[in-house]
């Protein structure tokens, strides 16, 4: 059974250039969607936030607006995360996470990340761990951000040169914090050393360089998570020196 370390943002807000704190928290869709696929895989799923903290889900993602208009994908969201509330209230403690119990790591979006992974040295070197053992490590939307500290041993980026997506510059200005936020996730993965690609907004785009597996925004959350099953089914291995040359697509 495949093993699944599902490493979700324990914060409740993003602090915005201003100093203000945006409510927020994970993206429903790109929690529950990955989710259920797993789970419908058969994978083993290990909720885990930083501290153990139970995640905050950011209720923009529930509305009508941020679903094409309709209320129904919100109202599914809701309904899915109450069948699994017992996991969601009782977080392990991502902290504490061992990369040697777990096959793969996944980081659902939502401005979560930005806040609290993006910045945490312990869960850089969990990345780097799951990278040493040639394991898929993969976030969707603003998830990448949680890659941002994993380092090499030179100090350098640990994903410098890998082709690498996230939530874009272009849909950050559509949701109306391009101008408010501190730093813009397209901008930190390139200048990083990633070599960022995009779709056009709010499109569909999954890109995968050796054992790193990102997708662009929500839309992205259900192909990367079936490209995970696929590979699953393949075994899920890599070799780190062989990481690279794994087809990018």
């Amino acid at each position: 059974m495949t093993r699944v370390l599902f490493a979700v943002s324990g914060s409740d807000h993003w602090t915005l250039n201003d100093g203000t704190k945006h409510p927020c928290g994970y993206w429903p869709e790109e929690l529950v969607v990955p989710h259920k696929i797993f789970r419908d895989a058969g994978f083993d799923i290990t909720v885990a936030t930083p501290g153990a903290v139970p995640p905050t889900a950011d209720e923009a993602g529930f509305a009508a607006a941020a679903n094409g208009g309709s209320e129904e994908p919100g109202r599914r969201f809701r309904a899915y995360l109450e069948t699994i509330s017992a996991s969601l209230g009782a977080p392990l403690d991502l902290d504490a996470a061992d990369a040697a119990e777990y096959d793969l790591v996944f980081v659902p979006g939502g401005h979560g990340p930005m806040e609290d992974l993006a910045t945490s040295a312990r869960f850089g070197a969990l990345i780097g761990a799951f990278t040493a053992a040639g394991k898929p490590v993969s976030a969707v939307c603003h998830g990448p951000a949680a890659f941002l500290p994993a380092r090499d041993a030179a100090g350098g980026w640990l994903f410098a040169g890998r082709a690498v997506t996230g939530f874009s510059n272009e849909e950050e200005a559509a949701m109306g914090f391009a101008a408010r936020a501190p730093w813009l996730l397209e901008d930190r993965l390139g200048t990083s050393g990633g070599r960022y690609e995009r779709a056009g907004a709010f499109e569909a785009h999954v890109v995968s360089d050796g054992n790193l597996h990102t997708g662009q925004n929500p839309a992205s959350s259900a192909p990367l998570a079936e490209r995970l099953v696929r590979l699953s089914v393949q075994g899920l291995s890599f070799s780190p020196a062989a990481a690279s040359r794994v087809p990018r697509r």
